[in-house]
């Protein structure tokens, strides 16, 4: 799996100075390796009976949706608001580099539906937890959240509710 991560550019002082983002668009232009990261993000999951997957906007919305794909189920995107066209539910959080918001549309998810949260990158946690209250508020059921990248370094994952088990590839 570690091959796939030397396509992960490093972008430093993006989007702001101080802060290294994690470009992982030259793997996705490399098809081989983009259909390994989808298995690899799948893989887990195949047999977890998952209802739906929860990508967050925007990179999580190219994961989120071919891992969707490979499970067989439908895809629920977390977009920032302002950008959903019907009746939506916000969920406001704290970034490494500020503040921001996510909206899904209320009746995304049915009571007991199985869903399983992708995105790219786990920093801080804050997007994450947002899009796991956006979820729960449905009364659906967060089986796990899956991310190509976490940064080990900013203790994301902790701050995630302890219910919720996380898998990711990298750890950087």
């Amino acid at each position: 799996m570690s091959d796939l991560f030397v396509l992960v550019r490093d972008v430093p002082d993006f989007p702001k100075p101080g802060i290294v983002f994690k470009d992982l668009t030259p793997l996705f232009r490399d098809a081989e390796s983009f259909r390994a990261l989808i298995e690899a993000l799948a893989q887990p999951y195949l047999d977890a009976k998952v209802d739906a997957v929860l990508g967050i906007e925007a990179r999580g919305f190219i994961l989120g949706a071919a891992v969707a794909l490979r499970l067989g189920v439908g895809f629920v995107p977390a977009r920032k608001p302002g950008k959903l066209p019907a009746r939506t539910d916000r969920e406001a959080y704290s970034l490494e580099y500020g503040h921001d918001a996510l909206e899904v549309h209320v009746g995304s998810f049915s009571p007991g539906d199985r869903v399983l949260l992708v995105d790219d990158v786990i920093a801080t946690g804050g997007t994450a937890r947002a899009a796991i209250a956006l979820a729960r508020r449905q009364e659906a059921v967060v089986i796990g959240a899956t991310f190509a990248v976490e940064l080990d370094f900013l203790d994301g994952r902790e701050r995630l509710p302890k219910d919720v088990p996380v898998n990711t590839l990298l750890h950087a």
